[in-house]
């Protein structure tokens, strides 16, 4: 950019921020550039040595097989597949059956033929998955994310993403295709347990948290966070409110407050268009109405799939060239389609300038990374640990806030007079209960169609965490008694418009499991005090790829289950699974029920600690638990019209604790220009047990010809109380949180509102109403607040 261009854009820039109505609300948030003076002159003038190949080169990624030949790298390999160099390595370390320090050497070995065996010795971006942990092996697996949203401690986000960050960093990856920001309204959609749930505000929290840990306040020692899928993935996005308001939203505050400086379109389709080739979508709205300024990589095969699948390019020179006028700069997996942007360059589909934006964007991240410095750092020296003990107790620790308690009698925790725990079900022993379809683990096993250990990381299933925790006084017997299902109850979706691997893929039987045995079980639960049903899902049974018929638990799992209902002793259903189940016929005769969801790692022994009560469940729900099958998205913003649906709430989640909430307060008026206005409350712990309780902040129109959603969740805060103890929690809001997308512009109306404490969107406990007064405000430069401003005392 010359200095013209940037004296224009200061200007254009200026212009608009003074371009608002007199009442415009005044707080903004300020976004750090992508590239800065020094990196435009240093990418500049490596461009201006750069051939066409060489430029394309740095557009493209790759996989490290293609220059390996018999699990080595090959210089010969590597000379014919990236004679010019290459942008990206794609899904570097989960392609990879190696140690942590071998992890390191390998790439290592590459990025030394890069700097020696090309012209202009440009290292390349490793980048991998991350959305529960670093996707390596060996390294520590956290719970899948819509777990992780259970928790509602975007602090603990922060830390496990900075344990993924320097991990990554050690072993020499500068670049993650996460966090997956999707908002998913349905338990049927394969990749709902990659979600944060059905709430904009909770995601957009949560993600804003993943990117900030992950990236630190460096690029250069952090590593940069992509944000996906881009946008309204998994659902209908054609409506523009809800697509603005929600779908948007989390992408909007991960790059406006987290500083994200890349984004991965969807496979899906907007307008009838391909996102990956959607201009209105990635130019209009991502990087003229939101700001971005950084980078746009594709998903892998999704450009191809614009000439193989969506069949709207007539040729792949044309699906390239549609791709890089809408605005996406990198093409991953493979080179198949951007080698080919010379051709579209000689057609016109293309301009040399795009082609030279796209190729500067890739370089000013590795610039960013530290890639292009004069020496630069590939991995860290020693020994390396992926998985140290303070790793471990963050997993545990994640995994433990995560675990949902739907229902209780009073038989947890288990009392100490229980001397004899039968302990059943398919997930009982099994580590495939525990892992998300983005562990390592999950992608050797589907992707790879390969084993993996179950001992490295060491994975603990809840049979492990009982016995770890039960004293010598308690008998605990285990029996498998059934099955995940009679044949795997799943199939590959190969029609799907997503990953294009899945073609060649096929379901795996899961290994080295005992054959059930439906007798010994019951005779074992008749014996018992107390008996734990271990069910749910497996990594085969959900996510990218798989699909079910529904959403109850599995097979003949059910009817077993109904099984151990008639011994006549009291059940403890505990579920890990990516979704919701439907368990409307048990509900009411369980005991207790436990959704724990992919919890990962230290998931056996969270659970053991939650039923004996050395921990106290805290986890609250990011989606609504739905009481049918039916394939529907269900949304608590609607209020609930058909409660049938619903077996549970949004937000909902027991304790073995009690809160008391009092004294309300809050102003009756304010004013639309004010910054922010308070509303406040006293929460005690009523209880003997020390507890967290999830205090959540909702917002509903008192004008019903409004277009603003029944309920919407404005705040939220996670607070720890001892014994009878009592804080105060402040939630300060902006009036920018109640802006909603009309006649395609951001506004916020006058009038009256009220704000709503709940320990569920439906357990409200103290509501006020408050009239926000003066001229309706335009928001010419969009959303620059989403979130409250808290306070505990």
């Amino acid at each position: 950019m010359n200095f013209l261009k940037k004296l224009t854009y200061v200007l254009l820039t200026l212009l608009l921020a003074c371009n608002t109505t007199n009442n415009e609300v005044v707080e903004t948030v300020k976004t750090a550039p992508f590239s800065t003076p020094e990196i435009d002159k240093k990418v500049d003038d490596l461009m201006s040595k750069m051939s066409m190949d060489e430029k394309l080169a740095q557009i493209q990624g790759t996989r490290i097989r293609d220059i390996m030949v018999d699990g080595k790298i090959s210089v010969e390999k590597f000379k014919e597949h990236i004679p010019y160099g290459i942008g990206h390595f794609c899904q570097f370390s989960s392609g990879q059956d190696l140690e942590p320090n071998e992890l390191r050497d390998l790439v290592r070995e590459i990025q030394h033929l890069l700097v020696t065996e090309t012209r202009l010795k440009i290292p390349a971006i490793f980048h991998e998955e991350a959305i529960t942990g670093f996707a390596t092996k060996g390294a520590t697996t956290f719970p899948q994310q819509i777990g992780v949203a259970c928790t509602w401690n975007p602090e603990l986000v922060t830390k496990m993403t900075k344990s993924t960050s320097v991990s990554m960093r050690a072993a020499g990856a500068t670049f993650a295709l996460s966090p997956m920001l999707d908002i998913s309204r349905s338990a049927h959609f394969n990749r709902h347990q990659e979600s944060y749930g059905e709430d904009a505000y909770l995601t957009s929290k949560m993600g804003v948290s993943f990117v900030k840990g992950l990236q630190g306040d460096d690029f250069r020692t952090g590593v940069a966070a992509t944000v996906k899928h881009f946008a309204g993935y998994g659902t209908a996005n054609n409506n523009s409110k809800e697509l603005y308001e929600e779908y948007l939203m989390p992408h909007e505050a991960c790059i406006k407050i987290g500083g994200a400086k890349s984004v991965m379109p969807s496979y899906g389709v907007y307008k009838t268009i391909p996102v990956v080739a959607n201009q209105i979508m990635l130019d209009r709205m991502l990087r003229r109405e939101i700001g971005f300024d950084g980078l746009i990589v594709s998903d892998y095969g999704s450009i191809n799939m614009l000439y193989k699948k969506y069949k709207v390019a007539k040729d792949s020179v044309m699906a390239g060239a549609m791709a890089l006028n809408a605005g996406v700069d990198i093409e991953l997996s493979s080179p198949t389609m951007y080698p080919k942007l010379d051709e579209a360059l000689a057609q016109g589909h293309v301009t040399a300038e795009q082609i030279n934006t796209a190729v500067k964007r890739s370089l000013i991240m590795k610039a960013r990374l530290g890639l292009l410095d004069k020496n630069p750092t590939f991995g860290k020296d020693g020994n390396l640990d992926f998985d140290p003990p303070e790793n471990r107790k963050l997993a545990y620790e994640t995994a433990s806030q995560s675990i949902v308690l739907l229902k209780n009698n009073g038989v947890l925790p288990i009392k100490n007079d229980v001397k004899k725990i039968a302990l059943v079900g398919p997930n009982a022993a099994a580590v495939h209960g525990l892992l998300g379809d983005y562990t390592y683990q999950g992608m050797r096993a589907f992707w790879k169609q390969s084993e993996f250990d179950s001992n490295n990381p060491k994975l603990v299933t809840l049979k492990e965490g009982l016995e770890n925790r039960l004293g010598k006084n308690v008998q605990l017997s285990y029996e498998r008694g059934c099955d995940w299902s009679a044949k795997l109850e799943a199939k590959i979706d190969k029609k799907s418009f997503g990953d294009s691997r899945i073609e060649k893929l096929k379901l795996l039987t899961i290994k080295d499991q005992p054959q059930p045995d439906l007798q010994n079980a019951l005779k074992i639960s008749n014996d018992s005090d107390v008996i734990i049903a271990a069910m749910g899902e497996n990594l085969y049974l959900n996510g990218e790829g798989r699909w079910r018929n529904g959403i109850g638990l599995p097979g003949q799992q059910e009817a077993f289950v109904q099984k151990l209902i008639a011994t006549g002793k009291p059940v403890i259903l505990v579920m890990f699974s990516g979704r919701q189940e439907e368990i409307s016929k048990l509900e009411g005769k369980c005991a207790a029920i436990i959704q724990a969801w992919f919890p990962g790692e230290e998931g056996g022994n969270a659970v053991a600690d939650i039923l004996l009560g050395n921990v106290n469940p805290s986890g609250k729900l990011c989606v609504s638990y739905p009481k049918t099958q039916e394939k529907v998205e269900i949304n608590y913003k609607d209020g609930y019209p058909n409660k049938a649906l619903i077996q549970y709430p949004f937000g909902y989640g027991l304790s073995y604790s009690t809160f008391e909430y009092s004294d309300f307060k809050m102003d009756t008026k304010s004013n639309l220009t004010d910054t922010r206005f308070s509303i406040s409350l006293n929460l005690k712990n009523t209880s003997k047990v020390d507890g967290d309780e999830i205090v959540q902040l909702y917002v509903s129109p008192v004008n019903s010809n409004s277009a603003m959603k029944p309920i919407q969740l404005k705040g939220f805060e996670r607070v720890s109380l001892k014994a009878g103890e009592e804080k105060t929690v402040t939630f300060n809001v902006s009036p920018q949180q109640l802006a909603q997308y009309k006649n395609n512009e951001w506004i916020i109306e006058s009038g009256e509102y009220v704000f709503k404490i709940g320990a569920s969107c439906t357990d409200i406990k103290l509501s006020g109403t408050i009239d926000l007064q003066g001229e309706d405000v335009i928001l010419t430069n969009g959303r620059q607040v989403f979130f409250t401003k808290n306070e505990i005392k």
